[in-house]
C-alpha cells in the first residue's frame, strides 16, 4: 500500500426489494478481465459495480433465496461462477444465465478452485463426501470424486489446490488425480481466511484458549508450496482474520483484523510493515479482498457496507482489462408541444392494425367465484332430518329471477367501513352539509356485532385488520379519531415490521419498564443502535400523544437494522408462510427483553437493575444419565416459555381427566425439566443428560410466552376463567409455588409465607381470521396500573394498532380456539402498580446541546453557528426556539392500479430526515442557529428532493459530504432533550415536520405561523412562508430553484413573522391584517410578484373570483420544507396602503 492509499468510496448493498431492508454481503470479488466489483447476499442475489465510484452495473438472482447465502465467485471468460450450498451458477457479466446444476446430492457446497485446465474446469467441493469437476465452456460435470475431508474453502497455489477443512487442516490436493498429497494443521481450532499465489500460502484462522473460548491468532501461518513444508509464521498482534498475497508483489501479503486494522507485510522480512487504518465506526470487518492490478482493496463491514481502498489518482481493477460493455442510450422522444391550445388528436396513438387486447366487449366481463349465500335462519330452524341430510321449506323472499350480490354482503360484515377523509368532511362542513357518523355512533351500532355473545364464532369486527388508506393529501388526511375516542393512543401500521406494535403497547403500560427505559435515555446513551432509548423515546411519544395517533418508525428502523433481528426471522421481509405470526411475535419478544437489558448494564455504572427486573434467578443443574455426572450453571430466564401437561390416559371411558390449572402449568415451566442429549465431560462422549432447575429470586416482571402448538393447548384456553389476572409466588428451598384464586387468598390471610403477588398487566393475542383475513396480533392491556393515581380500577383497553377502544375484563379474558389466542402475557409485581417514576426529567442530561458535530471539516464561523453556553443560555421552560427540518425520499410511494384505472395509494412514499436547524428565539443572538445538523443516511436514498430540501447527492454520505455528519439518534436527541426542558418550538407547518421527525410536541410548545395567520372566516387557505415573507417582511426568500431551500432561513423567517404578529396583537389590528393578506394574496394569486408576473406571462394563473375561490381541503403545510438562510431584503412594488400598518 503506497502513501496515499485512503478509502475512495462507501457504499451499501442495495436491499432485495425497494421496501426490504438491506442485506450483509455473503462474499465478493474483483472482476480479472473488466473494471468491476462483484458482490453477493444471503438469498443468492448477485450485484456488480462499476469502477472507483462503484456504480450499480448488473444485479440478478444466481440462486433460490432458500438455499442460503452465496459462498463463493470465480471470474472466467465467459462470467461469474457462483455457488450456493446446493447449487453451482454461471452466468454472464450482464446477468444472463449459461448454466445452472442443482442435484439432489449437492447438499453443502462451500468452496470451488479452477484446476490445471485454467479457467476451463473448475473444482467444486464442501462438507459433503463428493467432489465434482465442472467443464465451465461445455457446462456439463465431468466427474465425481470422493473427498478426504468436509472442505470450506480452497485456493490453487503452484502445482496444488490447497483445501481448509473444518478442524484447522490444509489438505494440498494433487492437481493429476487430485488425492491428498499432504497435510498441514495450520491452525488448533478452524481457518477463518486463507490466500495462496505461485508458491505460498498464508492462512489465518482461530485457537482455543482455555476459559476464554476461541480467539483469532496472533500470528499469520505460512506455508512453502514448492518443499511442501511450513515457513515462519508472520506475527499480527491485533489478531489476523483476513489475508490476500498481493497479484504482483510475490511474497508481500494483506493482513486485515476484526477491528479494521491492515498491514501490508513482506513475508521475508515481516518487521517492517505498511500499516493503514480502516473506519468501520461501531461495526467490524466481515471480508477482504484485492483487486488483480494490486491498486484497490475492498473491505465489508456487518452493516451491509463496501469500504472501496487505493489511491485516488491511479485507481483501477484490472492492468489490461477489456472495455465494459453498457446498454444503449435509448432515442430520444420528439418534441411534442402539450400546451392547452393543442388539440389531443395532434399527438395521436401507437400504431396498430388488429383490435387492442384490452378492448373486451361487456358481455366478456363478469364476476366468478362469488361466496354462496347464508342459509336463513328460518330455514335452519323448521329443518328436519333425514338419512341424507335435511329438508325444509323455502320462505321465498326475493322476487323470481333476483339474485343477491354476496360479495357486497361480505364485505360489508369484513371491516369496519372506514371514515371519510378529512378533506371531504371540511368540504360539506364549509358547504352546511352534515357530517359523517363518528366512531361513538359506529360503536353503538356495532356494539352487539363486535363484542357480544361467548359462543359467536366469526371475528368481532373491532379485532379486524384495520388499514390506513390514502388520499391525494396522503396519511394527514386520513381521520384517526374515528377509530380512537380514548385518552390513549394507538400506533400506525404502514411501517415494515410493524407487527411488533402491540408488543411495544404492552411493554409501554408496564410501569417497571416503561420507568427503566425512560431512565436510561436521559442519561448520555449515545449508541445509534440502541433499542432501549428508542423504547423510551417511543414511551414518551405516546404519553404525550394522549390519543393522537403516533408511528414507531425510529424504534422498527433500528429493530430492522439489528443483524441478530434478521438471524432469527424476526423480520417480516424474511417471514416465511410456514412461520405463525404468533411464533414470531414470541421471539422477538424475548430478543427485545435481552437487548433491553444488555443496553442498560453498557452506560456506567453497569447496574443490573433491568436484569434484577425482568430474570428469573435459577441454578441449572446438568446432571448425566450414565455416569451421574453433575455440572451446575447460572440458567437466569427473562421469558417463559409455558410447559403443558401430557395430556392423561382415560382410564374409564366416561371419566373425565382433571385439568390443570394455571398455576400448575406456569409452576411447571418455571422449575422446567428437560431429557436432551449432549457432551459429558466425565464419559468423554455424547450422553443422555437431564437438565433440572433451581429457583433462587423471583423477578417484579414476568414475562409468560404462552406456546399454544396443539388442539389441547386451545382447549384450555378456551375455558372460561383459565387465566387468573392475580397470581401469587413464593420461593422457598429453590422451589417455585405458585398460587391462585382461593388458595392465594387463603396463604395471604395466614401470613406465613413472604408471597409476591403479581397482576395480570396485559397479553399480546393472535386473531385468526382464517380465510377471511390474514393472521394479525393485537394486544389487551389493563391501563390502571401504568396510571399514577392508586384509586383507579381496572381499565382494560384493546389495541388494535391504531385502532383504541375499552373493553370489560370478561371480554379481554375470554379466548376463543377457532380465532382468540393469547401469545404473550406480562404480569407484574402488584406492589409496582401506580409507581410511576418521572424523576428522569429532572435528570436530563443536556451536555449534548452544548457541543457542535465534530468531524473531519472545519466547525461553521461563530457568526453562522454558535452552540448554547451553558451558563449562560441553558434551556428552559418557555424559551423560543425556531426549528424547520429538511428530508430526503427513502423509498417511492407504492401505487395501485385498479381494473377500472383507478389509482390507490398502498404505501405512501417513506422520508427521512437530512437535516435539522434550531435558532435562538430571544437573547442578544436571537436567530444564529445553535443546531444545524446534517444527518447521516443509513439507507439508499431514492430523491433528494433538492428543489425543497436544499440537500445534494453526498451531502448525507460520509465518505465524500462537506458537512460534519451526526447519526439521527444524535440528531433526535437534541431535540427531544429541548421538548422535555419545556421549550417553545417556534416554525411554519411544524406538524409534517414533527411527524416525520417521529416526534410529538404538546400543542402548548409549538407556535406555528401557518395557524398565526390563518382566516378562516374567509378561506380554509393556508399560506405559505414565502408570501408571508414578501408580504409581510418585504424579504424575498426561496429564490434559487437550483440550491433548493435552506432550513435555517426557513426558521429564522418564520421567527420573524411570529415577532410581527406580536406587534400586531399588541397594536390590536390583527383582524384588519389578515384582511389586506387575503386581498393582497387573490390579486397575485397568493405568490410574491416575482413568481407571479411569470405566471401570469406564461398563462398559467387565473385570477381567483369570490364565487368561485379554490379551497385546499386539508391542512397543507408549505410546498415540501424549504431552506432559508439570511432571507435578502427588498422593497416590493405595490400599493403604498398595503403596508400601511401605524407600527411598521
Amino acid at each position: 500500500m503506497e502513501s496515499d492509499w485512503d478509502e475512495v468510496a462507501r457504499v451499501v448493498l442495495p436491499p432485495p426489494s425497494p421496501n426490504a431492508l438491506n442485506t450483509p454481503i455473503s462474499t465478493f470479488s474483483f472482476d480479472s478481465m473488466q473494471e468491476l466489483l462483484w458482490t453477493a447476499n444471503e438469498f443468492g442475489r448477485i450485484t456488480s459495480f462499476y469502477g472507483p465510484e462503484l456504480q450499480r452495473y448488473t444485479s440478478y438472482r444466481g440462486h433460490a433465496s432458500a438455499e442460503g447465502p452465496v459462498k463463493q465467485m470465480l471470474m472466467c471468460d465467459r462470467g461469474v461462477i457462483s455457488i450456493t450450498a446446493k447449487s453451482v451458477h454461471l452466468a454472464s457479466r450482464k446477468g444472463l444465465t449459461q448454466w445452472h446444476f442443482n442435484q439432489d446430492d449437492m447438499k453443502d457446497l462451500r468452496c470451488m478452485a479452477f484446476t490445471s485446465k485454467g479457467v476451463h474446469e473448475v473444482l467444486v467441493a464442501g462438507c459433503q463426501e463428493t467432489m465434482y469437476k465442472i467443464d465451465v465452456d461445455k457446462g456439463v460435470i465431468t466427474s465425481t470424486l470422493k473427498a478426504d475431508a468436509p472442505y470450506t474453502m480452497m485456493k490453487r497455489g503452484g502445482q496444488y489446490i490447497c483445501a481448509g477443512t473444518a478442524d484447522g487442516f490444509v489438505h494440498f490436493l494433487d492437481l493429476i488425480n487430485y488425492k491428498v498429497a499432504r497435510t498441514w494443521k495450520a491452525h488448533s481450532a478452524f481457518i477463518n481466511d486463507m490466500d495462496a499465489r505461485s508458491d505460498i500460502l498464508v492462512t489465518c484462522g482461530w485457537s482455543s484458549r482455555p476459559q476464554h473460548g476461541y480467539m483469532l491468532d496472533h500470528l499469520a501461518n505460512v506455508f512453502d508450496l514448492k518443499t511442501l513444508m511450513p515457513l515462519p509464521p508472520v506475527p499480527f498482534p491485533p489478531g489476523a482474520a483476513f489475508v490476500r498475497m498481493h497479484p504482483k508483489m510475490s511474497t508481500t501479503c494483506l493482513v486485515a483484523s476484526q477491528g479494521g486494522l491492515i498491514y501490508a507485510i513482506d513475508i521475508m522480512n515481516p518487521d517492517a510493515p505498511s500499516m493503514r487504518h480502516a473506519n468501520v465506526f461501531d461495526t467490524h470487518i466481515t471480508s477482504l479482498d484485492i483487486a488483480p492490478s494490486g491498486d484497490a482493496l475492498v473491505l465489508a463491514d456487518a452493516q451491509c457496507a463496501m469500504h472501496l481502498w487505493g489511491s485516488p489518482n491511479k485507481i483501477q481493477f484490472t492492468e489490461y482489462g477489456s472495455p465494459t460493455e453498457f446498454a444503449d442510450q435509448p432515442a430520444p422522444a420528439p418534441p411534442m408541444d402539450w400546451s392547452a391550445d393543442i388539440p389531443l388528436n395532434i399527438i395521436g396513438m401507437p400504431y396498430y392494425r388488429e383490435m387492442l387486447f384490452s378492448a373486451w366487449p361487456s358481455h366478456l366481463v363478469s364476476e366468478v367465484g362469488a361466496p354462496p349465500s347464508k342459509i336463513d335462519a328460518g330455514i335452519i330452524a323448521s329443518l328436519k332430518r333425514s338419512d341424507i341430510g335435511g329438508y325444509a321449506p323455502f320462505p321465498r323472499k326475493t322476487r323470481r329471477y333476483q339474485f343477491e350480490d354476496t360479495r357486497a354482503v361480505q364485505r360489508a360484515h369484513d371491516t369496519l367501513s372506514a371514515p371519510r377523509f378529512l378533506s371531504e368532511r371540511q368540504k360539506d362542513d364549509s358547504q352546511g352539509h352534515e357530517g359523517p357518523r363518528r366512531m361513538s355512533d359506529a360503536l353503538e351500532a356495532l356494539g352487539d356485532l363486535a363484542l357480544g355473545g361467548t359462543t359467536r364464532r366469526d371475528v368481532p369486527v373491532m379485532y379486524r385488520n384495520v388499514e390506513i388508506k390514502y388520499s391525494k393529501f396522503g396519511v394527514d388526511d386520513f381521520d384517526f379519531e374515528y377509530y380512537n375516542k380514548t385518552k390513549h393512543s394507538g400506533l400506525e401500521t404502514h411501517i415494515a415490521n410493524s407487527y411488533t406494535n402491540p408488543l411495544l403497547q404492552l411493554l409501554r403500560f408496564t410501569p417497571t419498564i416503561r420507568n427503566l427505559a425512560l431512565h436510561h435515555t436521559a442519561t448520555s446513551c449515545l449508541y445509534d443502535n440502541c433499542l432501549l432509548c428508542e423504547m423510551g423515546f417511543l414511551t414518551d411519544m405516546l404519553e404525550k400523544a394522549a390519543g393522537m395517533n403516533c408511528q414507531a418508525s425510529n424504534f422498527l428502523k433500528v429493530f430492522s437494522s439489528l443483524s441478530d433481528a434478521s438471524t432469527l426471522g424476526l423480520l417480516e421481509q424474511f417471514a416465511t408462510a410456514n412461520n405463525p405470526l404468533s411464533v414470531t411475535i414470541q421471539a422477538a419478544n424475548r430478543f427485545l427483553l435481552k437487548v433491553f437489558c444488555d443496553s442498560f448494564r453498557q452506560l456506567p455504572p453497569h447496574n443490573r437493575h433491568m436484569e434484577q427486573s425482568l430474570t428469573t434467578g435459577a441454578l441449572l443443574a446438568i446432571r448425566c444419565g450414565h455416569c451421574a455426572n453433575e455440572m451446575l450453571k447460572p440458567g437466569e430466564t427473562l421469558v417463559h416459555d409455558l410447559v403443558y401437561p401430557p395430556k392423561p390416559l382415560k382410564h374409564h371411558p366416561r371419566m373425565t381427566p382433571p385439568r390443570p390449572a394455571f398455576s400448575q402449568v406456569l409452576k411447571a415451566s418455571v422449575e422446567r425439566q428437560d431429557q436432551t442429549r449432549g457432551w459429558c465431560d466425565r464419559c468423554k462422549r455424547y450422553q443422555q443428560l437431564s437438565t433440572r432447575k433451581t429457583i433462587q429470586s423471583i423477578p417484579k416482571v414476568l414475562m409468560v410466552n404462552t406456546a399454544i402448538h396443539s388442539p389441547d393447548h386451545k382447549q384450555l384456553w378456551a375455558t372460561p376463567g383459565w387465566l387468573p389476572q392475580e397470581i401469587g409466588v413464593v420461593v422457598q428451598n429453590g422451589q417455585f409455588f405458585c398460587y391462585e384464586g382461593s388458595d392465594l387468598k387463603y396463604h395471604l390471610q395466614r401470613g406465613f409465607y413472604d408471597i409476591m403477588v403479581y397482576e395480570l398487566v396485559g397479553m399480546v393475542v393472535d386473531i385468526n381470521s382464517a380465510d377471511n383475513q390474514k393472521s394479525h396480533l393485537v394486544s389487551l392491556i389493563n391501563v390502571a396500573p401504568s396510571s399514577p393515581d392508586p384509586t383507579d380500577q381496572d381499565q382494560w383497553h384493546l389495541f388494535n394498532d391504531f385502532l383504541v377502544r375499552s373493553t370489560t375484563s370478561e371480554e379481554a379474558l375470554r379466548f376463543d380456539m377457532n380465532w382468540k389466542l393469547p401469545s404473550i402475557l406480562t404480569y407484574q409485581a402488584k406492589s409496582e402498580s401506580h409507581v410511576i417514576d418521572d424523576s428522569w426529567k429532572e435528570n436530563l442530561d443536556p451536555s449534548l446541546l452544548y457541543y457542535l458535530p465534530r468531524g473531519p471539516h472545519k466547525s461553521p464561523d461563530p457568526t453562522v453557528l454558535r452552540n448554547l453556553n451553558p451558563t449562560t443560555e441553558l434551556p428552559r421552560a418557555g424559551m423560543p426556539c425556531a426549528i424547520d427540518a429538511e428530508f430526503v425520499a427513502l423509498s417511492k410511494a407504492e401505487i395501485d392500479i385498479k381494473a377500472d384505472g383507478t389509482r390507490e395509494t398502498v404505501r405512501p412514499p417513506r422520508l427521512g430526515l437530512a437535516r435539522v436547524s434550531v435558532l435562538r428565539g430571544a437573547g442578544p443572538y436571537e436567530g444564529l442557529p445553535f443546531i444545524d445538523d446534517y444527518i447521516a443516511s443509513s439507507e439508499p436514498v431514492v430523491d433528494y428532493l433538492t428543489a425543497y430540501s436544499g440537500i445534494n447527492p453526498g451531502d448525507l454520505d460520509r465518505a465524500v459530504s462537506k458537512h460534519n455528519l451526526v447519526n439521527l439518534k444524535v440528531a433526535y436527541k437534541k431535540l427531544w432533550l429541548l421538548l422535555n426542558l419545556g421549550v417553545v418550538f417556534v416554525g411554519h407547518g411544524l406538524p409534517k415536520d414533527f411527524r416525520i421527525i417521529n416526534i410529538h410536541v404538546p400543542r402548548a410548545q409549538v407556535v406555528d405561523t401557518v395557524d398565526l395567520f390563518s382566516h378562516r372566516l374567509r378561506s380554509q387557505r393556508r399560506l405559505s412562508l414565502r408570501f408571508l415573507a414578501w408580504y409581510l417582511l418585504r424579504e424575498e426568500i426561496q429564490q434559487n430553484a437550483d440550491k433548493g431551500h435552506d432550513s435555517v432561513e426557513d426558521a429564522r423567517t418564520a421567527l420573524k413573522l411570529w415577532r410581527k404578529y406580536q406587534e400586531f396583537m399588541d397594536a390590536g389590528i390583527i383582524e384588519n391584517m389578515l384582511d389586506d393578506i387575503f386581498d393582497r394574496g387573490r390579486e397575485t394569486n397568493f405568490k410574491p410578484p416575482s413568481v407571479y408576473k411569470t405566471e401570469r406571462d406564461n398563462g398559467e394563473w387565473r385570477p381567483e373570483t369570490p364565487g368561485h375561490m379554490s379551497v385546499p381541503g386539508t391542512p397543507a403545510r408549505k410546498t415540501v420544507g424549504p431552506a432559508l438562510l439570511g432571507g435578502a431584503s427588498h422593497s416590493p412594488s405595490v400599493k403604498k396602503d398595503i403596508f400601511g400598518s401605524p407600527i411598521r
